[in-house]
């Protein structure tokens, strides 16, 4: 646990550079124009931090450097997976928060595709969990190729994406959950908060427990 925790530390201090924690700030002011399609403000999280970051690590050697540390492979993936979700979590909550400010600043707008409701963050997180369940276990197959782990992983969060805008428009149900009388009422939107979160727990727990066994296999 000890050698986890340290690792987790080194993520944070010297796994990226600082930008990325400056990035969610950008992109999430992005939650500012008015009936935008708010789900590319947590895929700019595919889109430029996964690739830069793990280019990082791949430039810098990371894996044979943290590889000669006295910690377990099991613990390597660990640490990293729950720094990738701390990176995810902080862009979900400064979108949360420019969301806030969004509706304040527009609440009569009328809304073709998802508002920022507590349903909506249920749902990006639900897309956040088929990133994970994809990116990791490709990427810890070798611990070292990320592009076609990134853009595979990318590629099916924005099809989640797209189909749930589509939903969203198309279906009566659907349209009603988020933009009608569902959208107003509170308990539901909650519910669906929670379980969106519980759909990324599940996902990231089981993506993690992958990407470990076949990180196993991997030469350092």
């Amino acid at each position: 646990m000890r050698s986890m925790y340290n690792l987790l530390l080194k993520e944070l201090k010297l796994g990226v550079s600082p930008f990325f924690y400056v990035l969610p700030f950008l992109t999430g002011a992005l939650m500012l124009i008015p009936g935008w399609i708010y789900f590319i403000v947590i895929l700019y999280f595919g889109f430029i931090t996964i690739p830069n970051m793990f280019g990082g690590y791949k430039s810098q050697n990371d894996l044979m450097f943290t590889g000669m540390l006295p910690v377990s492979k099991k613990d390597i993936v660990k640490a990293r997976i729950t720094f990738v979700v701390i990176l995810e979590f902080l862009h979900l909550v400064i979108a949360i928060i420019y969301g806030f400010i969004t509706v304040r600043l527009y609440p009569d707008l009328d809304y073709i595709f998802f508002a920022p409701t507590f349903g909506f963050w249920g749902l990006c997180l639900v897309m956040l969990a088929v990133f994970n369940m994809i990116f990791f276990p490709m990427y810890y197959k070798t611990a070292y190729n990320y592009g076609a782990a990134t853009i595979v992983s990318v590629t099916s969060a924005s099809l989640f994406a797209i189909a749930a805008e589509w939903l969203s428009i198309q279906n009566p149900a659907v349209h009603e959950l988020f933009k009608g009388n569902g959208a107003d009422n509170l308990a539901v939107q909650l519910c669906i908060l929670l379980i969106g979160f519980g759909i990324f727990a599940i996902f990231t727990i089981f993506a993690y427990h992958i990407a470990n066994k076949r990180f196993v296999k991997v030469e350092i």
